[in-house]
């Protein structure tokens, strides 16, 4: 913990007096590692109950904060709290995928904001990609990896990950991962999250976030056993959608079977989606 929490303090130059704002639970890793990086960096930590809306009492400059992506939402309804988020020197946000519409946001931002990748095996994140301030040609798309961490790819087109100071086991996840020249990586989604139709591999998350483009956070594509296809897409959806306009965003082979009407899409405790209950919807 304690040399995740060095590496972390070191990617982002903090130093000793930085403020830090511990905004998560402790009962969590997230929470518990940044107890651990204001102890490492002697930083002055200030704390504040979890919830989604954690700058709406904060006065204080704050030097460095983690939050979900929920948090980061939330907070950004508020014109007095997004003003504070801006201000934030440095940012992290983890614990789950942040939406295009949310990214774009932030991409305007003047402060250092970053998205994280990492897993309880890891302890914490083990690598970082910045979505603001932009460079010239734009957010990075890549995520690279902190010092001292090695990534490679398995059979399955899936991350590998080495980090012996963090953990001594050679780690093999379900993100399936894209490299580029330089050793950093986008994830592409999870080899769990693919639905096999008729023969043909569709990416869960691939399929989403081109919806999500054309019709906002507000489908979710999940899907049900065939017995001519094997399976077949399923959308959950909260408002009506034009199909016409669906068939012009996505290929024939992304059109779901069938689309079915809720009254919120289902999330977990965290805000990441419930693909367990999505699945069970499409089921009944």
């Amino acid at each position: 913990m304690v040399e995740s929490a060095r590496m972390t303090c070191d990617f982002l130059g903090l130093k000793e007096g930085d403020t830090a704002l511990l905004c998560l639970s402790t009962q969590y890793i997230a929470g518990r590692m940044m107890e651990i990086r204001a102890q490492v960096g002697k930083l002055n930590l200030i704390r504040c109950e979890p919830s989604a809306h954690p700058l709406k009492d904060i006065d204080e400059t704050i030097d460095f904060a983690a939050m979900v992506p929920l948090q980061v939402y939330e907070t950004l309804q508020v014109a007095e709290e997004r003003a504070r988020l801006s201000q934030i020197r440095h940012l992290i946000i983890g614990g789950g995928p942040i939406d295009a519409e949310t990214e774009n946001e932030l991409s305007t931002f003047p402060n250092n904001i970053w998205s994280t990748y990492g897993m309880t095996e890891t302890l914490s994140h083990v690598a970082m990609r910045r979505i603001s301030p932009t460079s010239p040609t734009g957010k990075d798309i890549y995520y690279k990896p902190l010092p001292g961490v090695s990534l490679t790819q398995d059979e399955r087109g899936c991350l590998v990950i080495d980090a012996p100071h963090l953990n001594p086991d050679i780690l093999h996840t379900n993100d399936i991962v894209e490299f580029n020249d330089q050793g950093c990586f986008i994830v592409k989604g999870r080899i769990d999250n693919v639905i096999c139709s008729g023969g043909i591999k569709i990416q869960i998350e691939e399929v989403e976030a081109v919806l999500h483009r054309y019709f906002g956070n507000t489908i979710m594509v999940t899907s049900k056993p065939n017995r001519k296809f094997g399976e077949v897409v399923v959308y959950l959806t909260t408002q009506q959608i034009d199909e016409h306009a669906l068939r012009l965003a996505v290929p024939p082979y992304w059109l779901p079977k069938q689309i079915i009407k809720v009254s919120q899409l289902p999330k977990t405790e965290t805000g990441k989606p419930d693909r367990a209950k999505a699945r069970k919807i499409a089921l009944q």
